[in-house]
């Protein structure tokens, strides 16, 4: 018999023996009964899981279709043993079945473990929640230790000392206290379970002692096995007992019991009725493996059948010899397909582990990649930061990969984050830098602004606040919280000297309102200006106007209209004393000059434009000029030579007029 097979051995002399069918009891009914009893052994067996990233897959063994049965006068030793060692694998297997159906928490916040651990340690028996409570702890422990390594790398990119590092957080606090009450829970349990485990003990001793009492005992040997059945029942119904003792006390029971069947099977008449029911028995746990096969529900097939394989070993005894081989044939058929099934089944998951280990591989190559980058702007480390966060979302819902690559590919993962943290952390200590300079030279301008919202020195200050205004926009980044504060203050000591000086601009100073309210009065007396009969007089006049206009100083920009005004009036009685189109119009470019000559900046305007003007004018000509060589075998009678001509002519007479003006204009400039 293989040492890996978990089929019990089929038949064999030294099992049950049933009483007459009057009193017969025993029915395949109680394998729900076994179930249970199977799965609260495995629960209680299941092994504590250590702190990983992810829990490891079991390679959980078969039930063996193949096992073939053993002669009824094989030894009987070897067979429990062996038999003994494939239950308690059988149950260890069961308790990982069950893990594949509890919760996954990898995707979860830390808070939310803690939460949860905490919701789950109200249950009043741990050992039903057991499992989720060690796989909260698992992702717990792997999330805490990427953060604390997040954190160490920034206090020592921020130029910590690795012995200064510490770090402590309310939701570990919570975390440990509520793994010592867990803690606490278990061992307390523990203690409870090995006290049972040895009364367990105790009693299946005495009832070895009392099936030793029974045999060779003279009496109604109906009474006997009665009593005898009791006993078994007893030893079924008892827990179980230390491993270290379980072989031991086996055997020495499987030894009497042997030797009590001895004893009965000299009297034929039971044996036959011992058969029979074995036999009625064993084809109902047949049919019902057989029907197991249609389940798909795989783990709830395997319990269960595991549950039916201790019944056949357990609790029915041998059947006559015709039947032997058909009943373990069908059994072991039925069996080899629920194996098949679940072979397959697990063939299934390890190539969804393997399909998780290659989403997951290419996650890691991703964020390789990204660390990999030079990104030198904050905008771009805020959207690495965003792609990381979510490819470690998608590494932890991924799911399983197969227990062999999960070390390596954790360590993969962990790395290449940490990589992408170091740079960042990299970058983020030189940018603080960078930003405590640049809050420096913001906080200078700020001062500037504040000092000199006041000034009464207009046009210096407006040059002032227009520079620092420019400087400031030069100034690289620096946090929001500080940002908005500096700005608020620089704003608003901007803003009150704009609007002083806007205000003063569009009111004037004393002396433009002055110089407004003289010119004002003069354009009005202009307006009820007479002219007489007499030219020259009334030239004069006119001159006196210019020159008593020229006189009055300048008025603010928003009154400048009032120049326009006067001008135009002025132009009205020139041109109503007979002053010809020429002199007219020298008259008023020359007033016009005398007036902008005050504003350097309209007197360089209009420099530029005369000078601009004339270029123009000019180049026109040559053009002109150049386009008569084309005509030079034509007679000057022609329509396009003379309308050349004319065009030359008529740019002349205006560049004689531009450069008039711009003689003015060098006379003011000497």
């Amino acid at each position: 018999m293989s040492e890996h097979d978990n089929l019990q051995d089929a038949d064999g002399d030294n099992l049950n023996v049933t009483p007459p069918k009057s009193e017969i009891t025993e029915d395949v009914n109680s394998l729900s009964e076994v179930v249970n009893e199977i799965e609260n052994k495995s629960t209680e067996d299941a092994t504590i899981e250590t702190i990983t990233v992810q829990s490891k897959e079991d390679n959980s063994e078969e039930i063996s279709s193949e096992e073939e049965e053993e002669e009824e006068d094989d030894d009987e030793e070897s067979l429990d043993k062996g038999n003994q060692k494939k239950t308690d694998k059988s149950d260890a297997k069961i308790g990982s079945e069950k893990i594949d159906s509890e919760e996954s928490f990898e995707s979860l916040s830390l808070e939310d473990l803690v939460n949860k651990f905490e919701s789950l340690l109200e249950n009043e028996n741990s050992q039903n929640v057991r499992n989720n409570i060690n796989k909260i702890k698992n992702s717990f422990n792997a999330a805490f230790a990427i953060l604390i390594a997040e954190k160490k790398d920034a206090f020592l990119a921020d130029g910590g000392n690795v012995i200064d590092f510490n770090f402590t957080s309310p939701l570990k606090k919570r975390f440990n206290d509520l793994s010592k009450s867990f803690r606490e829970r278990q061992q307390s349990f523990q203690k409870n379970r090995a006290q049972q485990l040895n009364q367990n003990l105790e009693i299946r001793l005495q009832i070895i002692e009392e099936i030793k009492g029974l045999i060779n005992v003279e009496g109604d040997i109906n009474s006997s096995y009665n009593t005898f059945k009791s006993l078994q029942e007893r030893w079924r119904n008892t827990g179980q007992i230390p491993s270290t003792e379980n072989n031991n006390t086996w055997n020495n029971y499987r030894h009497h019991v042997e030797i009590f069947y001895g004893f009965l099977h000299l009297n034929r008449d039971l044996r036959d009725l011992d058969y029979k029911h074995n036999l009625e028995q064993k084809q109902k746990i047949i049919q019902s493996t057989e029907e197991l096969a249609t389940e798909t529900d795989l783990n709830r097939a395997f319990r269960e059948l595991q549950a039916l394989h201790k019944i056949w070993k357990e609790e029915l005894g041998p059947v006559a010899k015709e039947f032997k081989d058909e009943l373990w044939e069908r059994f072991s058929a039925a069996t080899k397909v629920i194996n098949d099934k679940r072979q397959d089944y697990y063939g299934q998951l390890e190539e969804t582990f393997n399909d998780n280990l290659v989403i997951k591989n290419d996650i890691i190559d991703k964020i390789k990649a990204i660390s990999e980058k030079t990104s030198l702007v904050h905008k771009e480390w805020q959207a690495n930061i965003k792609e990381i966060e979510a490819l470690r979302d998608a590494f932890f819902k991924a799911g399983k990969v197969p227990s062999k690559q999960n070390e390596k590919t954790w360590t993969a993962f962990k790395d290449a984050v940490r990589i992408f943290n170091k740079n960042k952390n990299t970058y983020y200590k030189t940018l603080k830098k960078d930003q405590s300079e640049n809050y420096r030279k913001k906080l200078e301008l700020v001062e500037i602004a504040e000092q000199n919202k006041d000034s009464l020195d207009l046009e210096t200050t407006l040059a002032l606040m227009k520079d620092i205004q420019n400087r400031w926009k030069s100034i690289g980044h620096i946090p929001r919280k500080d940002s908005d504060k500096l700005w608020k203050r620089f704003r608003g000591a901007c803003n009150l000297f704009f609007d002083r000086y806007h205000e003063q601009k569009n009111n004037g100073s004393e002396e433009e309102i002055k110089s407004f309210e003289d010119k004002t009065s003069l354009l009005e007396t202009l307006n009820s200006f007479i002219p007489s009969e007499d030219k020259d007089t009334n030239l004069d006049s006119l001159n006196q106007f210019s020159s008593q206009w020229k006189k009055i100083g300048n008025v603010t920009k928003s009154k400048r209209f009032i120049d326009g005004k006067f001008f135009k009036s002025l132009d009205g009685f020139y041109s109503k004393i007979g002053l010809d189109k020429e002199a007219l119009e020298n008259l008023k470019y020359s007033l016009k000059l005398e007036t902008i000559s005050k504003d350097p900046s309209l007197f360089n305007n209009e420099v530029i434009f005369i000078r601009k003007k004339i270029d123009e004018i000019k180049s026109e000509i040559n053009q002109l000029e150049n386009n008569l060589q084309f005509f030079s075998n034509v007679d000057d009678d022609n329509p396009l030579v003379k309308e050349v001509h004319k065009n030359i002519s008529k740019h002349k007479e205006a560049l004689k007029v531009w450069e008039l003006k711009y003689s003015k204009i060098k006379k003011l400039i000497n």
